[in-house]
């Protein structure tokens, strides 16, 4: 297995990891090799029948930010091939974020290796991201120019979500902002009258879980997936309350803590992420023990110890009560993924304002924050 590298403006720049590539061939270069074969003289490639075009491309072991290759290739001219060259692009996507720059095709070359072929690179492939790819052989010839193959035929395939590993390092750099330890002791959920009133109507006096939404980091394998209710428990500093303002609706529903977060439950670690703004979320899964929601959670995602962790707390007191403490400087974002009865607690109408612009439904990660990114896509 190699790891094949980006090609830059110079492939034969002295900072390459790969002294096998391609010398004196730019970027600009490769885009010129068409995928039907047509010659490109001035890009210093030719054309040579004998060598064979790559067929049944095969991708396998795809992670969020690497996968492997491989093909058939005839092997009377194996000896022949000295390089690949690999054509990987972003499908196109109608509803792309409006603030990142445009794509640009990602051209690789590497030096031929058994297949198959580990391509690995935060820096050109993101998670959860639908890719095409097409390859050609080549042979380096005496001059220092390539002969090439026809490209072959074109592959799509899509790359995976951030695993334990990858949101575990998101946790570690949420764990440094996090802050000192605040006392709460209610989650609550804001929504419009309209949203309680057709949960006592229509649903049994009870709220039901639903498909997470794609806010946060592109690469969390709970977007789009997981079933839940979110809630807040963040309080106001001077007051130690939950605040009056909220972006999502003037009623609030409120329930004491212990309702839904006790040694009956487990929590969760499940994203971190801004919006191009100072506020800072962490996005925690509380599941009951041995529901459907923690049975996706416990494959997915990092589990914490519910008494010690430096994001929300539960441990009981010296008279048997359990304590609630949430992190003082983000804003948690707390999804319980069985329904709740409306029973459990009250709704009423909040005297603060509903604040929009902090509405995180469907909500980007800002790609660009040094706090809350990790080198694997964004």
């Amino acid at each position: 297995m190699m790891e094949v590298p980006r090609v830059g403006h110079s492939v034969s720049s002295p900072t390459s990891p790969c002294e096998d590539m391609i010398k004196n061939l730019s970027l600009d270069a490769i885009q010129l090799c068409e995928r039907d074969g047509n010659k490109s003289l001035d890009s210093g490639i030719a054309e040579m029948e004998e060598l064979p075009v790559p067929q049944n491309i095969k991708i396998s072991n795809i992670t969020c930010d690497s996968f492997k290759i491989c093909w058939d290739t005839d092997s009377r001219s194996k000896e022949r091939i000295t390089h690949y060259f690999i054509d990987l692009n972003k499908k196109e996507n109608k509803n792309a974020n409006k603030f990142k720059h445009k794509d640009v095709p990602t051209k690789l070359v590497a030096k031929a290796v058994p297949l198959p072929m580990t391509v690995r690179g935060h820096w050109f492939l993101s998670p959860r991201t639908e890719y095409t790819v097409a390859v050609q052989t080549a042979s380096k010839q005496g001059d220092g120019d390539y002969a090439v193959s026809e490209w072959s035929e074109i592959i799509e395939f899509c790359t995976a979500d951030y695993s334990t590993v990858h949101l575990t390092q998101l946790l570690e750099k949420a764990e440094v902002i996090a802050g000192r330890m605040l006392r709460f002791s209610v989650f609550y959920r804001n929504q419009h009258k309209e949203y309680f009133d057709h949960a006592r109507e229509a649903q049994n006096n009870k709220m039901l879980p639903s498909v997470k939404d794609n806010s946060g980091s592109h690469g969390s394998p709970i977007s789009g997936k997981l079933e839940g209710i979110f809630f807040s428990c963040n309080t106001e500093f001077n007051t130690g309350k939950p605040p009056q303002d909220s972006p999502y609706g003037r009623y609030r529903f409120q329930l004491p803590a212990e309702e839904l977060f006790s040694p009956k439950t487990n929590l969760y670690f499940a994203d971190f992420y801004c919006m191009y703004t100072a506020y800072h979320y962490v996005i925690l899964v509380i599941a009951p023990k041995g529901s459907s929601g923690d049975e996706f959670c416990k494959q997915r995602l990092p589990a914490l110890d519910l008494a010690n962790n430096r994001f929300m707390t539960c441990l009981e007191d010296e008279d048997g009560r359990l304590v609630f403490h949430h992190a003082q400087d983000l804003i948690l974002e707390v999804i319980y993924t069985d329904p709740v009865d409306l029973s459990l607690g009250t709704v009423a109408e909040i005297s603060g304002h509903q604040l929009m612009s902090l509405s995180t439904v469907n909500a980007k990660k800002d790609p660009s924050c040094k706090t809350c990114n990790i080198s694997v896509g964004r």
